[in-house]
């Protein structure tokens, strides 16, 4: 990145009058001359840097010239004359971070004539703009990029195509500000247009790396001065390594990461076709939340009654669940009559546990015996493949090495497929070409949780979480930027109202709890 590339343009207040404009004819000018005289063989690559820079300057100019417009525009009138502010003696000055560099302007301020209170710039709220040192659509940039990498990556990233980028923290704080409204979006937010008339839904978890209290606690903790030693990227922290002495060495198979369930909600619609198949998903939309799993199934009860299908609907209904008997109990309180159903695979998992007793992993015979089971299991013939199992389990002595833990594990196998048989009704479902998987969720589970908060060395706050989140599930559900135009219709309304409003902060959503 060239010099000039690094440094945003910074552009002074410029005087009023036509200044402005002719300084905008001039820099235009000089972009003219510089594409059509440019001296010398130059590489297209050093063109386009160069030009990048004058455009930026011409886009502060622009930006100035729009602003100094609507300041001579604006009606004060309203709030001189009924809401009981006073205009104030100067002039308040601001630099405003933008998309093409810092642009710095002066508007009119104005104060309340009686009891004090904050003060209130006219232009700022007919503009919409926040305390905020950058513009709303920047920090909606930085979000949005924050919902796919992490807030360093967003940061370097956003200087490599800005010049320049706030810090990480900026950043994060921004998310947390941007998300606190998210749960009202994701709610009332705008209906899909031509649903199917099948509603599915699909329910799963994915955990998150948390942060220990010991580790919140070295974090909140007061840090105590050291020696300022070397700073090489060798030696930088060899010091604090001595400080904090050798770390335990964790066992095999102690890896745990203090994770934290997140509920992943999948809902979408099929269609039959011509050809008597169900096709689809239309309209998918995703639901996370680190609070509890009853507010997600909640949201799916709202969200299914606003898409055309209320308690008590002749339409079609299906759930997919991975097998909590805690979630199915609720899931039939709150969606009577609809079709719950197994994932299959949840099922097949139980086979092969139970077939790794009576032959060796990866041979031909565990295969075949898993596959005579499993045709058993998509025909929906569950009760005769419950037979074969307790057959197996009479069939495994009392007594003799081994023995016990093998008739531990076709136990739990039958008492588990034994409580859900009403769930693997598989052979009819596939006859009406309904969901037996829940591979939509799992999938959505992958890649909305696990690429963005499961990443090597996350450790997080699961509050702080929840605000990237909501984030990540409004931006893959395809609504970032209806969520923009959404979030900033209510900060309008709020500045409208007097009141002091910044899109960044420092304090976490709070998470849902059960009703």
């Amino acid at each position: 990145m060239s010099t000039g590339q690094a440094s945003r343009p910074t552009v002074a207040c410029p005087p009023p009058g036509e200044a402005l404009p002719q300084l905008i004819h001039q820099r235009l000018d000089e972009i003219i001359a510089f594409c059509r005289d440019h001296p010398g063989p130059t590489s297209f690559l050093e063109f386009e840097r160069s030009l990048l820079g004058l455009l930026r300057s011409l886009g502060c100019l622009l930006i100035q010239l729009f602003l100094q417009a609507r300041h001579r525009r604006l009606d004060r009138t309203p709030w001189t004359r009924t809401r009981g502010y006073r205009v104030a003696e100067d002039a308040a000055e601001r630099t405003l971070k933008t998309c093409c560099g810092e642009v710095t302007y002066h508007r009119a301020y104005l104060l309340p004539r009686r009891g004090g209170g904050p003060g209130v710039h006219p232009l700022d709220v007919a503009l919409g703009l926040t305390r905020d040192a950058y513009s709303p659509l920047v920090i909606g940039w930085f979000c949005r990029l924050a919902t796919r990498v992490s807030f360093q990556a967003a940061s370097r990233l956003g200087g490599m195509f800005l010049g320049a980028a706030p810090p990480a923290s900026a950043i994060e704080e921004w998310v947390l500000g941007l998300a606190r409204p998210a749960y009202v979006y994701l709610s009332d937010g705008p209906l899909p247009e031509d649903d199917g008339e099948v509603l599915v839904i699909e329910v799963d978890g994915k955990a998150a790396p948390t942060a220990t209290e010991r580790e919140l606690r070295r974090r909140r903790g007061p840090r105590s001065r050291h020696r300022p030693g070397c700073q090489c990227q060798r030696h930088r922290g060899r010091a604090k390594r001595q400080r904090r002495g050798r770390r335990t060495r964790r066992k095999k198979g102690d890896k745990s990461k203090n994770g934290r369930s997140a509920t992943l909600v999948v809902m979408y619609t099929l269609r039959r076709g011509e050809d008597s198949r169900l096709h689809g998903p239309i309209n998918k939309k995703v639901f996370g939340t680190f609070g509890s799993r009853r507010s997600a199934l909640e949201w799916a009860r709202v969200q299914a009654t606003r898409r055309g299908f209320p308690p008590g609907t002749a339409k079609r209904v299906q759930i997919v669940v991975d097998g909590e008997t805690c979630l199915e109990q609720r899931l039939r309180r709150l969606f009577r009559g609809a079709t719950l159903t197994l994932d299959i695979r949840h099922a097949q998992e139980k086979l092969w546990e139970v077939g790794r007793l009576f032959h060796r992993e990866g041979s031909a015979e565990l295969t075949h015996w898993v596959e005579d089971l499993e045709a058993l299991l998509y025909k929906g013939h569950v009760r005769t493949l419950l037979r074969r199992l307790e057959q197996d389990l009479r069939g495994v002595g009392r007594h003799g090495p081994g023995t016990k833990a093998k008739r531990e594990v076709l136990a739990q196998a039958i008492g588990y497929l034994g409580a859900r048989v009403k769930l693997m009704d598989y052979g009819r479902l596939r006859k009406e070409d309904l969901v037996i998987a829940t591979g939509v969720v799992e999938g959505a589970a992958r890649y909305v949780v696990g690429e963005r908060l499961d990443n090597s060395g996350m450790r997080w706050i699961e509050a702080r979480a929840e605000a990237v989140l909501l984030l990540r599930c409004i931006e893959v559900n395809g609504e970032w930027e209806a969520f923009m135009r959404w979030s900033q219709e209510r900060r309008s309304q709020e500045l409208e109202r007097g009141e002091v409003v910044q899109i960044r902060s420092k304090t976490p959503i709070q998470l849902p709890r059960a009703a």
